[in-house]
C-alpha cells in the first residue's frame, strides 16, 4: 500500500484545495511529498486563492477562480514557477498555498479583562466588559502571508480569533475614552459605538492583512467595582427626587434620616441615651422642617388646609414621617378647621 501510495503522488496532475475544511484559512499544498508535475492543471475554487513561495517569499499570486494547464497555458503565475523550478524539480524548497477568499461570519469576540477609562460625567472609573460577534476577510493576502501566517502550514479561523482578542483592547479603550460616553450612556449609543469601532478595528487589521466588517456589540457589563458605583450613584439620585417631590432641601434629608437612625438605636445604656437625643433632635428638626412648610415666606400656600395636608401626605408617602407623627399632624390640622 506504501509503494502504490508512492507512485500515485508520482503521478499527480491535478493541483486543488479539496474538500476545504470551513475553518482554515490558508493550507499548504501539500506536505505528503506531492510535487508538481510538468502536465499539471492547477484548479483554484469559488472563494480561494492561490500563493506561489520560493525559499520562503511570496513570488506570484492568484486571486481569481480558474483552471490552468501547466504546459500549454501561458499564465504569469505558471511562468514564475517555471522561473524557479527546472524540469518541476527544484533543491530549494517551493510550496504552494491555497487561502480563503470568501468572508468569514458571525465571529464571536469578548473582552478578556475589563475595558478601563474614566466616566466623564461623574469622574470615577469604570471598568466595562462587552461581547459581540463581526465578520471578515481577508483584504491583503500578501501581508497576511507575511504578517500573521508566515511560518504555518495551516493557519485556522481560531488562529485569527486569538490574534483579535489580543488586539481589540486597546482600540475599544481609546474610543471609548474619546468619545465622552457616560457609563449610562453606553447602552443607547451601542450601534454608534460599534460604528466608530469598527472604523478603529478596520484601519489596524488591514496592516495585517484583513478587512474587519459587520462588527457589532451585543451585550456590555460593569466589573464589580463600577456596579458598586453605579448603584450609590442610583440610591443618592433617588433621595435626592424623593426630597424633592417632598418639598424637603436634600442636605435636611440627610440629616434627617441619620437623626432617626440614629433614635432608633436602643442597644445599651448609651445607645439609650443616644436614641432619647436623637429622638428629641429629630423632633426639633421636624418641627423646624414643618415651621419651614408654614412659613409665609418660604410656602405662603401653606395657609390653605387642603396644600398643607398634600404636603403631609408626599413627606409620609417619602417615608420622611412615620405613620404616627402623619396622624398626628393631618389631627392638628383638621381640628382647626
Amino acid at each position: 500500500m506504501a509503494l502504490f501510495d508512492g507512485i500515485k503522488r508520482q503521478l499527480r496532475s491535478v493541483v486543488e484545495w479539496e474538500h476545504p475544511d470551513p475553518n482554515l484559512i490558508l493550507t499548504l499544498w501539500t506536505d505528503n511529498g506531492d510535487e508538481i508535475k510538468n502536465a499539471s492543471k492547477l484548479i483554484v475554487g469559488p472563494g480561494q486563492g492561490c500563493i506561489f513561495v520560493y525559499q520562503g517569499q511570496v513570488q506570484a499570486i492568484i486571486e481569481e477562480e480558474c483552471l490552468i494547464n501547466l504546459k500549454t497555458d501561458n499564465i504569469p503565475f505558471w511562468t514564475t514557477i517555471k522561473k524557479f523550478m527546472q524540469f518541476f524539480e527544484s533543491e530549494h524548497k517551493v510550496a504552494i498555498y491555497f487561502y480563503r477568499k470568501s468572508k468569514i461570519i458571525d465571529q464571536k469576540w469578548g473582552t478578556v479583562s475589563p475595558i478601563k477609562y474614566d466616566d466623564p460625567k461623574y469622574n470615577f472609573p469604570v471598568g466595562l466588559k462587552a461581547f459581540g460577534n463581526y465578520s471578515y476577510r481577508i483584504y491583503d493576502v500578501k501581508d497576511f502571508f507575511v504578517n500573521v501566517a508566515a511560518g504555518h502550514n495551516n493557519f485556522y479561523v481560531d488562529d485569527f480569533r486569538q490574534v483579535m482578542s489580543s488586539r481589540i483592547l486597546h482600540p475599544i479603550s481609546d474610543y471609548l475614552a474619546d468619545s465622552q460616553f457616560s457609563y449610562a450612556e453606553i447602552d443607547a449609543n451601542r450601534e454608534e459605538i460599534a460604528q466608530g469601532l469598527s472604523i478603529k478595528l478596520s484601519m489596524a487589521f488591514r496592516k495585517l492583512g484583513f478587512d474587519i466588517t459587520d462588527f457589532r456589540i451585543e451585550g456590555t457589563d460593569f466589573d464589580t467595582d463600577t456596579q458598586q458605583r453605579i448603584k450609590r450613584i442610583a440610591d443618592l439620585t433617588a433621595e435626592a427626587h424623593a426630597a424633592q417631590a417632598a418639598g424637603v432641601d436634600y442636605s435636611k434629608l440627610q440629616h434627617l434620616e441619620a437623626m432617626r437612625e440614629a433614635a432608633r438605636n436602643e442597644s445599651g445604656g448609651a445607645g439609650m441615651g443616644m436614641g432619647l437625643g436623637a429622638g428629641i433632635g429629630f423632633g426639633q428638626n421636624m418641627a423646624h422642617a414643618m415651621a419651614e412648610q408654614n412659613s409665609p415666606e418660604t410656602k405662603p400656600e401653606a395657609d390653605d388646609p387642603m396644600a398643607t395636608l398634600a404636603q403631609l401626605k408626599k413627606m409620609f408617602e417619602a417615608d420622611l414621617i412615620s405613620e404616627q407623627e402623619y396622624s398626628e399632624k393631618k389631627k392638628q390640622v383638621l381640628d382647626r378647621l
